[in-house]
């Protein structure tokens, strides 16, 4: 084993103006707030690549665009069908010019938008890749914050 102090890297983009990708990678995210609010599952799954990788705020993991429109088709008929959320995406990371990571944390709130949360209730991590000038959520994971004691 070497005794050298090893150095990982810092892994970001500063190679071009990310302005339009951030607004692009925003409206994603806005698309899937709209989406839940009027239990909309084909906007919900839009923005997603048909490899999509998915884990709800349960821990199912679903695969494939297929796969996430039945699950997001069944949870806004059913048990999210009268359920409304607030989005904040927190930060986007540009790993490379054509791939991001976003976080966004989520509140619920009632029908007209007053917020039920104080605090948040969940956070996601997006994974995103741009592909033929256009931006994709390869993944995401949702995972809900427990309530401060």
């Amino acid at each position: 084993m070497s005794t050298e102090t090893f150095q990982p890297p810092v892994v970001g983009d500063s190679t071009v103006d990310h302005t339009a990708d951030i607004a692009a990678i925003e409206q994603i995210i806005s698309n899937v707030e709209t989406a839940y609010n009027t239990n909309d599952a084909e906007l919900m799954t839009a923005d997603f690549t048909a490899n999509a990788s998915v884990v709800n705020a349960v821990g199912a993991l679903m695969v494939g665009r297929d796969a996430l429109l039945a699950a997001n088709r069944a949870g806004l008929a059913g048990f999210l069908k009268d359920q409304y959320v607030r989005y904040q995406v927190t930060d986007i990371t540009f790993l490379r010019p054509d791939v991001a990571i976003a976080h966004k944390v989520a509140r619920a709130t009632t029908a007209d938008g007053a917020l039920i949360d104080t605090d948040p209730a969940m956070i996601a991590l997006y994974v995103l890749v741009k592909e033929d000038g256009r931006w994709w959520t390869a993944a995401r994971q949702n995972t809900l914050i427990p309530e401060a004691e």
